[in-house]
């Protein structure tokens, strides 16, 4: 059985994170959100707040962030039985074609490459927030 999914958003600048908060709420979506501001705070939240980390789950994870950047964050989820599972979608300003692949090669669900300007930036993540409302997102519970 499938419920909202609560949305993680992984991203060390405050002000994308406020950006990305707001527009999809703009969409009317409901669903909760939460503010993870390194790729520790995700680890840590994963693997050592087990018993709140039981999902649903929604995460928007960059790339570039202090102490543990997204890609090894991903690597670290996809790679645990359980969390494999949890829905991953890199939101970054990187393009770089190898790092798309890597990414992928990885387990992200979706790449969705920033963009630089404002307007464009508050439109894709609005639509992105249309999107949410489509998932089916388990739970994360082991097996």
């Amino acid at each position: 059985m499938t419920t909202t999914p609560t949305i993680l958003i992984a991203d060390d600048d405050e002000g994308h994170a406020i950006l990305i908060r707001e527009n999809l709420e703009a969409t009317g979506l409901s669903n909760p959100i939460r503010h993870l501001r390194n790729g520790q705070e995700v680890l840590d939240f994963f693997f050592r707040e087990p018993a709140s980390a039981a999902g649903p789950f929604l995460v928007l994870l960059d790339i570039r962030m202090p102490k543990v950047d997204g890609i090894e964050v991903l690597r670290r989820l996809k790679a645990d039985a359980t969390l494999r599972k949890l829905p991953i979608i890199m939101l970054t300003t990187t393009d770089d074609a190898r790092e798309v692949t890597r990414c992928h090669e990885l387990g992200c669900n979706v790449y969705l490459q920033k963009p630089v300007d404002y307007d464009r930036f508050s439109d894709a993540i609005r639509r992105l927030g249309q999107f949410v409302p489509l998932l089916h997102v388990p739970r994360l519970t082991p097996g």
